[in-house]
């Protein structure tokens, strides 16, 4: 279930609910009980490492290759 953050606006205080998206947009009362809140902007934060789909083994004795680039054919490893 999401979780929404809130700040009061009589109070300040920021608090959080979690509430089914379809709920989103209902009314939250602050936990001192003021019913003039404002739902904030909130960013998701997603960590944990890249999982690789080639073998462990031929993976991890070479390093990974350099070519890189920004575009074009084929990345940009062979254009000029």
């Amino acid at each position: 279930m999401p979780r929404y953050e809130y700040r009061c606006r009589a109070c300040g205080t920021t608090f959080e609910l979690n509430r089914p998206m379809a709920e989103s947009s209902a009314p939250a009362s602050c936990p001192d009980g003021h019913g003039d809140t404002v739902k904030l902007l909130s960013t998701v934060a997603v960590t944990g490492a890249a999982s690789s789909t080639s073998s462990a083994s031929s993976s991890s004795a070479r390093p990974p290759s350099g070519g890189g680039g920004g575009g074009g054919c084929c990345g940009g490893g062979c254009c000029g």
